[in-house]
């Protein structure tokens, strides 16, 4: 989110160290990220020079900083032209050039005139900007870095990073000019992805969409005609993602860009292994508050009931506040360290009245601290005036003015204020108010009533119209606001105090005006003659709090109907397939035993099932399968296949017209889904195990103490295309063998491919293969790790056992009911 982001305009000048408090360490937070990405930049010259004169680190350094002296280069400088020179770990497009001997030139700069020296400074800022993306703490901190600095000047204005993640689905991991509301709705891709983000993957080859995608494709950007390009994030060989890059209208991709464009992406894979960017929790507010122009921020209770924690800052925000939101302390107090008590009484008022809150002015520094025009004691050098007005007084540049705290739900507010050191703000809120406020007076005493030119405006009267009394509002205020309008009236008259308050006024064409009426009694010897005020159209105002209002109602609704529906999905997952299984006797001498591990993060319910069951003709179906997804449609989508083939395998008919017959209960009922599985039928009468598999992964066999894996029909996924034709494979069983159905979940691992998995899969196996027991089997499997994605897993092992062989931990005998029963 914005509120993580580096504030714009860091540079090697950084605020001095020696600033005390929380601003102190904001300011040496920024410097030390700035000098980490210098650092790094430099590190990557000096051992290229190293390299390339055969010389040592040290003495690598010191010529580099002989070369800056003798240039009149900064060291960064000097260092992104070195690297550029020679290549570096990873080539960005060289525009620098190079000296006689090979070597990076000792003045690159101005060679080849006006042009040349542009395309130096752009090569600079291209490589420096490669060092803070390579830097960068997480994939959004990097996306941001690299949109800003290198795609930026390139045209482009979006990044979205996704990570390949289980299943052959992708997870977004970075973006960067890009809305909450929309990184939300692309945070997962299925494996049925949009045909560019397919084919930059199947083809490994970057796809080029200079007049977009086209109206065929539905890609995340602009609009349909807006120039896009999709690169495979590839490392060590495989894909490790994918990145998109999106321009606000159509685009030429010449060589050249296409070059910048994938040198910086070569930048990305070297971060996808750091942290991913979070999604917003409330992604339309976030929206909002990105939308404004002036300082914003969203608080939310923390963990702790007592705490507060700015939860999102948009970018005016982070740059107001100098970093303070960088020190990793994101409590009220660690970015509003002066003022945290203010706003905590202001956010709490919010939250508990279900109204705005106002102040007119907060100071970010520390009272102590000298200001301006201020002695060297600190002590004002004239004391203001107290009967002088508070305008009077000179605004701290970094003081919070016009402060209004929003309530946003049950455990957020919003906080929105202006800046001192921004004119034309400051101007446009003084035209606003000119504009809204207006005066007036009423005599008591047989004079008249005098308004401004404005107020005829807020009450939608002509200035033919004579003026209305306050005494003669009621017949043009709501009638539920009479009762505070006669309150009003009886503390100027009763009281003989001054008030305000908020009324509801009819328009004479119908419409409601919200309008603040504050008044002060006009007195004569204790005697109320008159009064005079102020009327102030706060319509915007109020209407600004009930879209933020609905808004969060909104959002607490959908997220409390996300927790239902995930709660429903994890019952009805445990309920459909139990995590264990115990070991079962099977027709014709089998035993099985299943084993389901749920999803290591609990939000993530998985699509798994498994499924072991002896028919009425005597054979005996075993099955698995994984729906591509996780939460409830995929788990509502597992019940409806699982139960489908389990009807449908009670008609007799072979694997293949099983998995034909699911393939089109898949694309019916499915939502669009697919899924993997393996569907088996053993015949008792004569030992065969007759199989079918749709894009699953191979059955593994242990026939005599060693382990093999069963070459698969080469088949599509159910629900990819219509009326396809399944084929079967036919495999003999000797007494002793072992037969494991699985899921991706036992083997696959982060940054690794299933070839590697399947092989420690059979090297595992073929040490457990003395293991006669199929409960043992699965049990060790499991305990052994093999995968590390966090996925769910199913696991099932059918032994046929030999003449005269016990079952293993046999619960009873006879009355033993079989699995999936």
């Amino acid at each position: 989110m914005t509120g993580s982001a580096e504030p714009e305009g860091t540079s090697p000048g950084a605020p001095d160290h020696g600033e005390p408090g929380f601003a102190g360490l904001a300011a040496e937070n920024l410097r030390l990220r700035s000098e980490r990405a210098r650092r790094h930049l430099t590190d990557l010259a000096t051992g290229a020079l190293a390299a390339q004169l055969g010389v040592s680190a040290a003495d690598a350094a010191e010529h580099l900083s002989a070369l800056a002296a003798a240039t009149g280069l900064s060291a960064e400088d000097l260092a992104a032209d070195v690297v550029n020179a020679l290549g570096g770990p990873r080539e960005l497009p060289r525009t620098s050039g190079a000296g006689p001997d090979g070597g990076p030139s000792a003045a690159p700069s101005g060679r080849g005139g006006p042009a040349g020296e542009a395309s130096v400074v752009l090569a600079r800022r291209m490589r420096r900007t490669a060092a803070a993306a390579e830097t960068a703490d997480d994939v959004g901190e990097a996306a941001r870095t690299l949109l800003k600095g290198g795609l930026g000047p390139l045209g482009a204005d979006s990044l979205w990073l996704w990570r390949c993640a289980d299943a052959g689905c992708l997870r977004l991991a970075g973006h960067a000019g890009v809305g909450a509301s929309e990184a939300l709705a692309w945070w997962w891709i299925p494996p049925a992805a949009p045909e560019p983000i397919r084919a930059a993957l199947d083809g490994n080859a970057p796809v080029w969409l200079g007049d977009g995608p086209g109206a065929a494709s539905v890609l995340p950007g602009a609009g349909p005609g807006a120039a896009q390009a999709v690169l495979p994030l590839r490392r060590r060989g495989t894909t490790a993602g994918v990145a998109l890059v999106g321009w606000p209208g159509p685009v030429h991709f010449d060589p050249a860009l296409r070059k910048a464009v994938a040198g910086l992406m070569d930048i990305v894979v070297t971060v996808l292994d750091r942290p991913d960017t979070d999604a917003a929790d409330a992604p339309l507010l976030v929206d909002l508050l990105d939308a404004l122009t002036h300082p914003a921020a969203l608080l939310r209770i923390g963990a702790t009931a007592d705490v507060l924690v700015v939860e999102h800052a948009n970018e005016a925000a982070v740059t107001a506040l100098g970093g303070r939101l960088l020190t990793g302390d994101r409590t009220l107090t660690g970015v509003f360290p002066h003022v945290h008590a203010a706003l905590d009484r202001l956010a709490r008022r919010a939250r508990h009245t279900r109204r705005a809150q106002h102040a007119a002015h907060l100071s970010l520094v520390d009272p102590a601290d000298p200001a301006p025009g201020s002695g060297p004691s600190g002590a004002a050098a004239t004391a203001p005036d107290p009967g002088q007005p508070e305008a009077v007084v000179p605004e701290r540049q970094d003081a919070l003015l016009d402060v209004r705290v929003l309530p946003a739900g049950a455990d957020r507010c919003a906080v929105l204020w202006h800046c001192a050191a921004d004119p034309g703000l400051a101007v446009g809120r003084a035209v606003a108010r000119l504009q809204s406020v207006a005066t007036f007076q009423d005599s008591l005493t047989g004079g008249d009533t005098v308004w401004s030119e404005q107020a005829y405006g807020i009450f939608g009267m002509s200035r033919d119209e004579p003026p209305l009394p306050l005494l003669a509002l009621r017949p043009r205020v709501h009638q539920e606001d009479g009762e505070a309008l006669t309150t009003l009236l009886r503390t100027l008259t009763e009281r003989r105090t001054g008030a305000q308050t908020v009324l509801r006024v009819l328009l004479p064409e119908g419409s409601v005006r919200h309008v603040r009426v504050a008044a002060e009694p006009l007195l004569d010897q204790n005697a109320v003659t008159g009064f005079v005020g102020v009327f102030q159209d706060v319509s915007a105002t109020r209407r600004t709090e009930l879209a933020l209002t609905a808004t969060f109602d909104h959002l607490n609704a959908v997220r409390s109907q996300a927790e239902l529906r995930h709660q429903l999905a994890l019952q009805l997952q445990q309920a459909i397939v139990p995590e264990a299984t115990a070991l079962r006797e099977l027709p014709g001498g089998l035993v099985a035993a299943a084993r389901y591990w749920p999803a290591a993060e609990e939000y993530q319910v998985g699509g798994d099932w498994y499924d072991v069951v002896a028919l009425p003709d005597g054979k005996v179906l075993l099955a698995v399968g994984d729906i591509a997804g996780h939460g409830i449609d995929s788990v509502t989508g597992m019940v409806a296949l699982r139960n489908a083939q389990r009807a449908l395998a009670f008609t007799g008919r072979p694997p293949a017209e099983l998995m034909g017959w699911l393939n089109e209960v898949t694309l019916r009922t499915g939502g669009g889904s697919t899924a993997t599985a393996v569907c088996a039928l053993y015949d008792p009468a004569d030992g065969g195990l007759v199989w079918s598999s749709a894009g699953h992964l191979p059955l593994l066999l242990i026939r005599g103490g060693r382990a093999r894996l069963l070459d698969p029909p080469q088949d599509i996924l159910l629900g990819a295309v219509p009326s396809y034709t399944y084929e079967e494979r036919r495999t003999e069983l000797e007494p002793g063998d072992t037969l494991l159905f699985y899921t991706d979940g036992l083997v696959e691992r982060r940054h690794d491919g299933l070839g590697p998995g399947l092989a420690r899969l059979l090297a595992v196996a073929g040490r457990l293969a003395d293991r006669e027991s199929p409960e043992l089997l699965v049990d060790a499997l499991l305990g052994t790790a093999l995968g590390d994605t966090d996925d769910d897993t199913s696991v099932v092992a059918v032994r046929l056992r030999r003449p005269g062989e016990a079952v293993p931990g046999d619960p009873g005998g006879p009355g033993a009911r079989p699995a999936g029963a």
